[in-house]
């Protein structure tokens, strides 16, 4: 038996999430079905984050055991053959030890979220970005989002639906830039709750388009109320780029 560690790239548009549901295909779902495929195993795969319907990841990492016995090379192309025509794609596959797990051996997680801030909708991005036709101010959203960085309860940006046993995280690092028509947020954590990503997202547009000032998040978080806090940004626009370990 080998445990297998393996980076995937996806496109969440058209998954129900990473885990598996029984109101459609979820990206776990595609995957266990490869290996089934290729190893005539039934295998459970377990990801470092747990994505939702619509998000995407450029890193996202897993880990599964094995019975059937051969290379890493021949793991990566086996399931990138067999999750075809779905948008998955398995970037690398790494034999490793028998103690490793790809959530909890994680110490960081990295997102970008992207917003195409300009008048005319996108083309060959649409699904891939949240479109926001209203002129955003990134230095001003970057230094609000400077007093939400540390630890803290993220109450006020965290869902409802949210099953963590804490609201209190630390925020290792929020940054938001222009880079050409869009508005880039990154942002790195050991861990994340529901949405908490997405809800800083919507909060910090608030003060890009002047609606609120930079002062405003920080009050939100005081706050540790939903109620508080902006919307939640849309799916689309949000990205697991990489897990550190």
């Amino acid at each position: 038996m080998t445990r297998w560690k393996i980076t995937i790239e996806y496109d969440g548009g058209g998954f129900v999430g990473w885990q598996r549901q029984e109101n459609g295909l979820s990206v776990q779902q595609t995957l266990e079905q490869a290996v089934r495929r290729f190893a005539r195993e039934d295998v459970s795969l377990i990801a470092a984050g747990r994505t939702d319907s619509g998000v995407h990841a450029l890193g996202q990492v897993a880990h599964f055991d094995m019975e059937r016995q051969t290379d890493a090379a021949t793991v990566r192309d086996a399931l990138n053959y067999h999750c075809r025509p779905h948008p998955v794609a398995v970037l690398s596959a790494e034999a490793v030890d028998a103690d490793f797990h790809a959530r909890f051996a994680a110490k960081s997680r990295h997102y970008l979220y992207r917003i195409l801030n300009r008048h005319t909708p996108p083309i060959l991005d649409a699904g891939r970005v949240w479109h926001v036709t209203a002129r955003l101010d990134a230095a001003a959203m970057h230094e609000a989002a400077q007093a939400l960085i540390g630890k803290h309860d993220f109450s006020s940006f965290r869902a409802a639906a949210c099953q963590a046993d804490s609201p209190v995280k630390t925020l290792d690092a929020l940054d938001v830039a222009r880079v050409g028509a869009e508005i880039h947020l990154t942002v790195s954590a050991r861990s994340f709750l529901h949405n908490q990503v997405r809800i800083l997202t919507g909060t910090l547009k608030l003060v890009g388009e002047g609606k609120w000032d930079r002062d405003d998040p920080r009050r939100a978080l005081e706050a540790r109320d939903r109620t508080a806090a902006g919307p939640t940004a849309p799916a689309v626009g949000l990205y697991l780029t990489q897990v550190g370990y």
